[in-house]
C-alpha cells in the first residue's frame, strides 16, 4: 500500500523539503522525540540540500545544556552544522511559557537570517494540533482558535514551517525506537500544571468515543481551509478599499460598511495589528466598537491607533502617545519604520542624529509639509531625523531629502504573511 503523506513520517519529510525553493533549510531541534525524529527524517531525504540545526537552550532546567550537547553529538554524526542559542534572561514576569516561546522564535529567526536560511522547520505533530484545538474549545474560541496551528508563518523575514502536523507523536516515537535512535523526554511534558498537558491527558480519554489526535488535526485542516478563504476575501477587500500612504491607511467608509461582518472585522483587526505592532488583537468587544465606528464614519481610538474622518475617507493613523521612543539612525523606529541616510556633522551641536516622531514641533519646521498631501495627524506620526531639538529631515514629507524612510513591511505584505 502506498504511504499516506499526511501520516507517514518519511513521506511528510520528503514532501516538505521538495516544496521549498533551493537553498539551506534550518531545523529547530530540542532533543525531544518529535524534533529528533524530524532531524533524522530530514537528513535522510535532504540529498544535496544543505541543512543546519539550532537548539534553543532556555536555561529553565538543569538538564537543558546536556540535552543541547546531545543534539550536537548526533548532528556531528550526521555531518550537519549545529549551534546552541541560549536565552539570556533573569526573572521572567508573567506567563513563562509564552515568554519562552517568544524568545525561542526570536532567537531562531535571528540565527536563520544571519546565515541566509529562509526556512526553519519545527516539529509540531498531529497531537500538538489536537491539543491546540481542545484548548480552543475550552476557551469557546471562534474560527481562528479552532483552526489550530498554522502550517507556516513568517517572523523576522524568515518562514517557519510545521511539516509534521499530519503525523502523530506515536508514529515519530516508533520511528526512533525501531532504529534505536537517541532522544530525551522533557519532564514538563507530564506536568499537570500546564494546560496543554491537561489537554493531552483529556485526549487520551476521548479515544473511547472515537475522538483522536488524527481526527482533531483533520478538523483543524478543514477549518484552516475556510480560514484561508476568509483571508483571501479580506485581502481582496483591502486591495479595493484601502490605500496605504505615509504609514497610515485611507479606508473607503462606504465600501467598508458594505462588507460582510466577518470580513469587516478581520480587515479592521489586521489594520490595527499592522499599525500597532501588537502580537495579539484587541478584545472582541472593543474591536466590534471600532468596526461600528468605521462603518458610521465616527472618530475612535484603539490599540494605539486613531480612526479619523478625512475628506470622504476614514484615516487609521498612529496615536501620538503610542508612538515608539527615540532610536538611533538606521534602527527600526515605532516597530515599523527604518530611516537611513548620512550621519550629519557635529555642528551645531555634539549630538548624533536620531529618529523620533515628527510631531507638532517638527511639523512647524517644515513650512511646505502640506505639499506631501498628507493629513496633519498622519504627517505628525511620520519619522523625523533630529539632532537635539533641531529637525534635520522629514523624509516622508521632503522629496529632496538625503534621508529615506521605509516601512519594514507594508500592509499588503502583512496580510499575506499573517
Amino acid at each position: 500500500m502506498q504511504a499516506d503523506p499526511e501520516h507517514d513520517p518519511s513521506e511528510s519529510a520528503r514532501r516538505a523539503l521538495s516544496s521549498f525553493p533551493p537553498g539551506p533549510v534550518g531545523l529547530a531541534v530540542s532533543g525531544g522525540g518529535d524534533s529528533m525524529a524530524m532531524l533524522h527524517l530530514m537528513a535522510g531525504v535532504a540529498g544535496a540540500r544543505p541543512l543546519a540545526v539550532a537548539t534553543v537552550d532556555h536555561g529553565l532546567r538543569a538538564a537543558s545544556a546536556a540535552e543541547a550537547a546531545g543534539v550536537a553529538q548526533v548532528c556531528a554524526g550526521l555531518g550537519l552544522p549545529h549551534e546552541v542559542l541560549v536565552w539570556q534572561h533573569g526573572a521572567v514576569a508573567g506567563n513563562l511559557m509564552d515568554a519562552a516561546r517568544r524568545a525561542r522564535y526570536g532567537l531562531l529567526a535571528d540565527w536563520a537570517a544571519a546565515r541566509g536560511i529562509g526556512a526553519v522547520l519545527v516539529a509540531h505533530t498531529a497531537d500538538d494540533q489536537a491539543e491546540t484545538v481542545l484548548l480552543g474549545l475550552a476557551r469557546a474560541a471562534g474560527l481562528d482558535g479552532l483552526s489550530g496551528m498554522r502550517p507556516r508563518w513568517q517572523q523576522g523575514g524568515v518562514w517557519f514551517h510545521r511539516p509534521l502536523l499530519g503525523v502523530t507523536r506515536a508514529a515519530l516515537r516508533g520511528y526512533l525506537q525501531s532504529r534505536g535512535l537517541w532522544f530525551v523526554d522533557d519532564p514538563s511534558n507530564d506536568d499537570p500544571g500546564f494546560d496543554r498537558v491537561k489537554m493531552r491527558r483529556a485526549l487520551a480519554g476521548l479515544g473511547e468515543v472515537g475522538i483522536t489526535a488524527e481526527g482533531l488535526a483533520s478538523v483543524a485542516r478543514h477549518l484552516a481551509a475556510v480560514q484561508a478563504d476568509l483571508r483571501g476575501m479580506v485581502a481582496g477587500a483591502a486591495a479595493r478599499l484601502v490605500v496605504e500612504r505615509g504609514g497610515a491607511l485611507e479606508i473607503d467608509r462606504a465600501g467598508f460598511a458594505a462588507l460582510p461582518g466577518e470580513v469587516a472585522r478581520r480587515l479592521m483587526q489586521a489594520a490595527l495589528l499592522w499599525m500597532s505592532g501588537a502580537e495579539y488583537p484587541p478584545r472582541a468587544e472593543a474591536l466590534a466598537r471600532m468596526v461600528q465606528a468605521m462603518a458610521a464614519g465616527r472618530a475612535a481610538t484603539l490599540w494605539g491607533c486613531r480612526l479619523l474622518p478625512h475628506k470622504g475617507v476614514m484615516l487609521l493613523v498612529r496615536e501620538s502617545r503610542g508612538l515608539g521612543p527615540e532610536v538611533a539612525l538606521g534602527a527600526v523606529w515605532d516597530g515599523r519604520w527604518r530611516v537611513t541616510g548620512p550621519e550629519p556633522g557635529p555642528e551645531p551641536g555634539p549630538e548624533s542624529a536620531s529618529v523620533r516622531a515628527l510631531g507638532a514641533q517638527g511639523l512647524a519646521q517644515v513650512p511646505d509639509w502640506r505639499a506631501a498631501g498628507l493629513a496633519r495627524a498622519v504627517a505628525m506620526a511620520t519619522p523625523g531625523v533630529w539632532r537635539g531639538a533641531g529637525l534635520i529631515s522629514a523624509p516622508i514629507l521632503s522629496k529632496d531629502s538625503a534621508y529615506s524612510a521605509t516601512l519594514t513591511a507594508g500592509f499588503g505584505l502583512f496580510l499575506l504573511s499573517h
